[in-house]
């Protein structure tokens, strides 16, 4: 019983800080450290942001990059005319619309429940 009363007056006291007659100074003293500290970190960040900025633009003026983009739209112009001229072939879509379409997606369904089948014995 004492000891409970021990403990609950230590956790009381340990709760309940004393302010110190200095605490308004230190308080104003930790923000001002504080503050500096963002401020230097902020104007950091914004250099380091600054210089790879530059060096990214130096980089892609030096690698010819908008040559390279244009000559992939010469390209995707080309790869698209040569795209429209393909029709598809009416062989193909006979033979999905027939009995081989109907036989693909029975033995898709098979494979289906067989994986279904696995995942359930694995859990028990």
């Amino acid at each position: 019983m004492a000891e409970i009363d021990f403990e609950r007056r230590l956790e009381r006291l340990f709760a309940q800080a004393p302010d110190m007659p200095d605490a308004q100074a230190f308080s104003e003293r930790v923000e001002r450290r504080l503050d500096r500290g963002w401020n230097v970190r902020r104007w950091l960040i914004g250099a380091a942001g600054l210089a790879g900025g530059v060096i990214g633009a130096s980089q892609l003026v030096m690698s010819n990059l908008f040559q390279r983009v244009e000559s992939a739209e010469q390209s995707a112009r080309a790869l698209s005319q040569g795209l429209a001229r393909v029709t598809p072939t009416t062989d193909m879509v006979s033979a999905l619309s027939g009995g081989y379409g109907l036989w693909i997606a029975v033995g898709l369904a098979f494979v289906t429940m067989g994986v279904f089948a696995a995942r359930l014995v694995q859990e028990f």
